[in-house]
């Protein structure tokens, strides 16, 4: 984690980003040098550390500001308003940073995100050791923060092929980092808050985005696929959207992805949550869930050497040990058979995510890649949060067994469709190559 302060390579390149105007990349263009590692290059490291410190500071955010909010006496529908503020403005605008991100690269505008979380963040360590007087300071502030992630996210995706020879190996690292900090985020969160106060967790989460922002200012990428330059913003859009609509495979998983997230992944939680706390208690459901991000862990392990040579339908066989934890929930499993549910089902996720997110970033070009990683999130991440808010009235309305015995089945047929569509099961996987050599620096 010292890789953004300090480096021992003799790599003295001092490429940077710039936009190009190349239109007709088969894949993204990549500026790794072809003698460093397969992973663990010069540029990975800093990723490496920059992705970690905000993903981390990303996992305790809602836990501070729930527990902060209501630990100074708030209700919880002022804690509740407080996430809505957060995660609306990055459902509503991460279209937007995926074109920003193709025409200003993808690390600029991962800086400038760091740096407005980072600012945010400061005056939240403020308003919480302070005291906040005025509820629509923390509204505005939350808000600024879920922005700053629209922002980043598309960037996210595009800057993998960009540093690293084997994606997949990469992804897989990622994914076990995200597992890691998703696991230890919230722990740490809750852990501060009880021994201090959210104020100082927002400091910490400042220091976190200043070393992000910094370990992104130190890579070096050289020149990227760009939008050819005159076009406008919504001109973008539509070639984005074009784009994203050509790859039957792309459209087609995230379609099953969207009645998956709204039936199955969405009303998950709450409807655990309300099966296992009354029967076992809060700290066996906080072990179950630590159990999810365990197998998580191990999925992306795998995920890091396994190369099947159809990832997606290899990742579609994992995804069918997922309706073993709702089928635990519905048979009233003890809590070690909930947890060892859950670790099947996180390795199956972790194994999933790593096929796909290489099978984005590999065969989509480059210069369209930011904006097809933004409608991707959009369409498989953006109806959660209607499943979540569905599974209680559906609960009342058919009874928690029902409800979670559907979830199940439309799970296994999630499953099913992806290895039953054709597109999707035979998209093979584009092999490690050589890396191009780094264009002339330019100036960031």
């Amino acid at each position: 984690m010292s890789d953004c302060l300090t480096d021992t390579d003799t790599d003295t390149d001092t490429d940077t980003d710039t936009p190009a105007t190349t239109t007709d990349s088969p894949a993204p263009a990549r500026a790794v040098a072809a003698a460093e590692p397969a992973i663990w290059s010069r540029n990975f490291r800093y990723w490496f550390t920059a992705r970690s410190a905000g993903l981390l500071s990303w996992a305790m955010l809602p836990v501070a500001v729930s527990a902060g909010l209501v630990g100074s006496g708030r209700g919880l529908d002022t804690a509740g308003y407080a996430m809505a503020f957060l995660v609306g403005p990055f459902a509503g605008l991460v279209l937007f940073g995926g074109v920003l991100a193709d025409r200003f690269t993808a690390r600029r505008m991962m800086i400038v995100a760091d740096l407005a979380n980072l600012a945010a963040h400061v005056l939240l360590a403020v308003l919480f050791l302070h005291g906040i007087d005025h509820l629509w300071q923390l509204y505005a502030l939350l808000a600024v923060a879920g922005t700053a992630n629209a922002l980043f996210q598309p960037g996210a995706s595009s800057t993998v092929p960009l540093i690293a020879r084997d994606v997949q190996g990469a992804n897989g690292v990622l994914r076990t980092s995200e597992a890691i900090t998703g696991l230890g985020g919230p722990a740490l969160a809750g852990v501060l808050v009880g021994f201090g106060s959210t104020g100082w967790v927002m400091a910490i989460s400042a220091l976190a985005y200043a070393t992000s922002a910094s370990c992104l200012f130190a890579l070096r990428l050289g020149k990227v696929p760009a939008p050819p330059a005159g076009d406008g913003l919504w001109r973008n859009l539509v070639v984005g959207w074009r784009e994203f609509r050509a790859r039957s495979w792309l459209w087609g998983v995230i379609l099953i992805w969207m009645f998956y997230a709204v039936l199955a992944w969405g009303p998950q939680l709450s409807l655990a949550a309300g099966l296992i706390v009354p029967r076992y208690g809060a700290t066996a459901f906080g072990l179950v869930n630590c159990a999810l991000g365990a197998g998580t862990v191990v999925g992306g392990l795998i995920a890091i050497r396994w190369k099947p040579v159809r990832p997606l339908a290899a990742g579609a066989v994992a995804m069918f040990a997922y309706p073993l934890y709702p089928l635990a929930l519905a048979l009233d499993a003890p809590v070690w058979l909930l947890a060892a549910a859950q670790v099947c089902v996180g390795a199956g996720i972790g194994v999933w995510g790593v096929m796909w997110a290489t099978s984005v970033q590999t065969q989509v070009p480059g210069e369209v890649l930011n904006r097809v990683h933004a409608y991707e999130v959009a369409g498989s991440v953006g109806l959660y949060p209607i499943g979540s808010a569905l599974a209680g009235p559906a609960t009342h309305a058919f009874g928690t067994t029902s409800v979670l015995l559907a979830g199940l089945a439309v799970s296994v047929l999630s499953a099913a469709a992806l290895l039953l569509a054709r597109p999707i099961r035979t998209l093979t996987r584009i092999p490690d190559r050589a890396v191009p050599d780094r264009a002339v620096p330019d100036p960031i």
